[in-house]
């Protein structure tokens, strides 16, 4: 016996209202009865932190990822933000034998947009069994969310990097029953990478998000010459060119970044390095010259479980030049007045994408990741030359903008984004009530058809092709989901790796249950 799962031209990663359709291939050997084929698609948020040991130093005393040497109780918070479920073989619910060979079992699945976690109506219907009448399976138990605090948001990237302490992993998962007592069911995953849609961008505007910060160098003191001696011993130099007494530079360097700041995945980033002369200079000796830069994205993930939290930083490295040659001159000409701004050359950055491995901002349930830039500037008073008798006055100076966001450069389809109005806080894509046109209703039920059924389970009736779901009075959807349900996947997606291994065995530590 072999089982595997075929996905039909499955992409790079899935995207929200993506269709994942494919086949459920097994091979048998020999005869064997089959009940139930089940196929889920899941997508799982989970967390671990070790509580504090209250023996530690105050500096040490906060959650911590398992597996660090604490010796607190790990504790666990998991979500199920997305899960469906498709039941593919039997039609009515009576198991038959099948013969040795070869059987394909077809499905398809459409993922929507939010989490579903959020949702009480859905979860409270989820006991642990599915199906109807005899031919029950398992499902997960949703009780258990109800005890969990809950948003409802976007379904975010997949994330990994961070063993033991938090993951986000989508997968398709196969179970074929086989009735008997003493016959174990057959079970098979595979995993998939997924990056969603990004949310309604802001009109453009003419204003920029700013980090500056102004330095003054210090007054140069008398210049030194070597005197003709046995020792080389140095005295000051009266008659040296460079004066003592002239006004040191000073100068403001700020990074700049359109406003709201927002960038995206594999795309270089919008930044403009602007100085500002704060005081006059005559001569060339009063010259900055920009000899480094470095330019990094710093991504903060914030991991919860329960009332326990955590944050995790990590470094993108986008541009890093230690030393600039040759080093660029700050101003044109010494005559400058003040205030006059020179922009730094984008040559540096213009065409350096993010990384690859760089997750849109999201926020769900336990987990939620963010983004800063932080810019460091190396400025030099001077360069150093032979026949120079003061050394240059070097300065790095850093500058951060701290509030970042990160899309993924999905564009959602054009009759998505006529129909939303905002987004709000949350990253869940919200429908405003402006002048994009509703669809129409779905068809409710008129009162003399006949009431469900008692054995009816109440979460999958369209599915199974029974006849009794045809008798089950659906509550209407959400307009979004109703809007989402008549559209198809964006078209065109980005380069994204991601640093997950959709088909890695997790690293997380076992719930307890």
């Amino acid at each position: 016996m072999s089982i595997r799962i075929s996905l039909d031209n499955p992409p790079e990663f899935y995207t929200n209202l993506d269709f994942i359709s494919g086949r459920v291939i097994l091979v048998l050997h020999k005869p064997e009865t089959i009940g139930n084929v089940i196929v889920k698609l899941e997508g799982e948020s989970r967390t671990a932190l070790t509580v504090p040991n209250p023996g530690d130093r105050d500096d040490f005393y906060r959650p911590r990822a398992p597996g660090l040497g604490i010796g607190g109780d790990i504790v666990t918070e998991n979500h199920k933000i997305l899960y469906r479920v498709f039941q593919v073989f039997p039609d009515d619910g009576v198991a038959i034998p099948f013969q040795p060979g070869l059987h394909e079992f077809k499905f398809n699945f459409k993922i929507p947009l939010n989490n579903i976690c959020h949702d009480e109506n859905v979860m409270s219907a989820l006991l642990g069994i599915g199906g109807m009448g005899g031919s029950g399976f398992r499902t997960m138990d949703g009780t258990k969310q109800l005890m969990l605090r809950h948003v409802r948001a976007t379904l975010p990237p997949s994330l990994t990097g961070f063993p033991q302490e938090a993951e986000i992993r989508y997968y398709l998962k196969v179970t074929i029953q086989r009735p008997g007592i003493f016959k174990e069911n057959w079970r098979y995953q595979v995993g998939f990478k997924f990056l969603p849609i990004e949310p309604p961008r802001p009109p453009k505007t003419s204003q920029e998000a700013f980090a500056r910060r102004p330095f003054t160098f210090r007054p140069r003191g008398p210049a030194l010459h070597k005197k003709p001696s046995f020792f080389g011993s140095r005295s000051p130099a009266p008659g040296s060119l460079d004066d003592p007494n002239q006004m040191p530079p000073n100068i403001e360097m700020s990074a700049r970044l359109p406003f709201p700041s927002i960038l995206t995945c594999n795309e270089p980033i919008p930044l403009r390095l602007i100085a500002r002369k704060l005081a006059p200079t005559t001569t060339r000796d009063q010259q900055i010259y920009l000899t480094g830069i470095e330019i990094l994205l710093i991504g903060f993930t914030q991991v919860r479980v329960h009332n326990l939290e955590n944050t995790e930083v990590s470094h993108f490295p986008i541009v890093s030049i230690p030393q600039i040659s040759p080093p660029i001159a700050l101003f044109d000409s010494p005559a400058d007045p003040v205030n006059t701004e020179f922009e730094v050359p984008k040559t540096f950055w213009a065409d350096r994408r993010l990384p690859n491995t760089v997750a849109p901002s999201f926020r769900t349930c336990n987990l939620a990741r963010r983004y800063s830039i932080q810019v460091l500037l190396t400025l030099s008073w001077g360069l150093p030359a032979s026949t120079s008798r003061q050394l240059p006055q070097s300065i790095t100076l850093p500058l951060k903008l701290s509030s970042v966001e990160v899309f993924s450069g999905i564009t959602p389809p054009p009759e998505l984004l006529n129909s939303m109005a905002s987004a709000d806080g949350t990253g869940r894509i919200t429908v405003g009530g402006g002048g994009a046109q509703r669809p129409p209703l779905p068809q409710r039920p008129s009162n003399t058809q006949p009431q469900r059924p008692s054995n009816q389970d109440p979460l999958y009736p369209p599915q199974l092709g029974t006849v009794a779901g045809a008798m089950y009075e659906d509550a209407p959807p959400s307009y979004d989901e109703a809007m989402a349900d008549q559209l198809a996947g964006p078209a065109a997606r980005p380069a994204y790796s991601g640093v997950t291994a959709e088909n890695a065995p997790s690293t997380m530590p076992a719930e307890k249950s």
